[in-house]
């Protein structure tokens, strides 16, 4: 084994590799969709509420959409939380020996991240109480959107220092506090904007999720919401194909190789691009639709459910062949299975995976209050869902 990983720790694993492997693609999944929702959402949210300050009908159409995206913003914060918890548990199991040093490594940022998104989480309140008031608040929801790409540029640091042995002692020696970010790796940027740009598709694909299944908004917004939510979504999927690229030239050789002959990859590879052109298709049927269609609808559902499945498994891959070239085999770990455990945990696990699907049904359910916030085009106060 590489001299430069700490030693394996004596304590056996409780699970197959393939499983915690397995949970670790699902629940990993979950969270990059919320994450991608909070930071489009965020952005769009910008973009709307700034526009929608001038007068007419445009405008106003561009409040109520910057509206009903303030109000859910928190709520999909909340699963950007808990969903992020997992499979940062499971990467610990699996990857602990690179994951603890280079955490370590970045320390004062890593624990940084806490305080980060307590701020960046407060400032979504603030947002609303703004709009209840009458007030513009994109100006907050700009620091928000700072603060939340920043925890993502955290991620990413430290996600590729953790396949870097070759830097650790030198880092370590140039300073042992825990205060470097440092950012020489050729993959660790593009890696970061290939999540953050990925934001804007997954934004414009959920407006376009909300427009035929949200019941308190008039038809004209919902078709506004449903038509410019095909062109948002059409401008990401572009952008995220192009740092895709980006990502795969900023690889070593060796992983190029691996990712582009072995079968799983090269599988998930095309499974991705053909979900991808899926999702093209169906945001530009919504960009030019009379009205919004429940049946695009769910099927942007699905397929953008299998596109982040594909993409993750392939960024487990990059993960797993960068540190076997660099000798860390996460296959070769010592095994002792406790089924009726794992048997427990499983249950519970769907169990859970079941609560979220009611809780986020619940959320969708729920019964608009009324709030005090009103267009610039006198329009009537609008309802917002919690």
């Amino acid at each position: 084994m590489n001299p430069s990983f700490p030693a394996v720790d004596p304590i056996p694993l409780p699970a197959p590799v393939w499983l915690f492997k397995l949970l670790n693609i699902v629940t990993l999944s979950l969270h990059f969709a919320a994450m991608q929702m909070m930071v489009g959402g965020l952005l769009l949210f910008i973009v709307f509420n700034f526009l929608g300050q001038r007068s007419g009908a445009a405008a106003s159409l561009r409040l109520q959409v910057s509206d009903a995206l303030a109000h859910r913003l928190p709520v999909v914060m909340t699963y950007v939380i808990n969903l992020g918890v997992p499979p940062l548990l499971f990467t610990q199991v699996l990857y602990g020996r690179a994951l603890y040093t280079s955490s370590v490594l970045i320390g004062v940022w890593w624990f940084a991240v806490i305080v980060i998104l307590t701020f960046a989480y407060w400032l979504l309140y603030r947002q609303i109480t703004m709009l209840n008031a009458g007030k513009p608040a994109w100006h907050l929801a700009i620091v928000s959107y700072i603060l939340v790409v920043f925890i993502g540029r955290i991620y990413a640091v430290n996600m590729t220092l953790m396949l870097r042995p070759e830097v650790w002692k030198g880092l370590y020696e140039s300073s042992a506090f825990g205060m470097q970010l440092p950012a020489d790796d050729p993959t660790t940027t593009p890696r970061w904007l290939f999540l953050m740009t990925g934001g804007i598709g997954v934004a414009g694909l959920w407006l376009m999720w909300l427009a035929p299944l949200t019941k308190h908004y008039t038809d004209d917004v919902k078709v506004y919401m449903n038509q410019i939510g095909g062109r948002i979504a059409l401008v990401g999927l572009v952008l995220h194909a192009v740092f895709a690229g980006l990502v795969f030239y900023a690889l070593p050789d060796t992983v190029k190789v691996g990712l582009t002959t072995e079968t799983v990859y090269v599988v998930t590879a095309c499974v991705w691009v053909a979900m991808a052109a899926v999702l093209v298709g169906l945001a530009a049927a919504s960009a030019f639709a009379v009205k919004p269609s429940k049946v695009i609808t769910w099927g942007v559902t699905g397929a953008a459910l299998v596109v982040t499945i594909a993409m993750v498994t392939y960024r487990d891959g990059i993960r797993d062949l960068t540190l076997l070239g660099k000798g860390f085999d996460v296959w070769d770990r010592v095994i002792v299975t406790n089924w009726s455990v794992v048997g427990l945990f499983l249950v519970l696990f769907v169990v859970g995976l079941g609560v979220i699907g009611w809780l986020a049904s619940v959320v969708y359910k729920a019964r608009p209050v009324p709030n005090t916030f009103s267009l610039k085009s006198n329009s009537p106060a609008q309802e917002s869902k919690p």
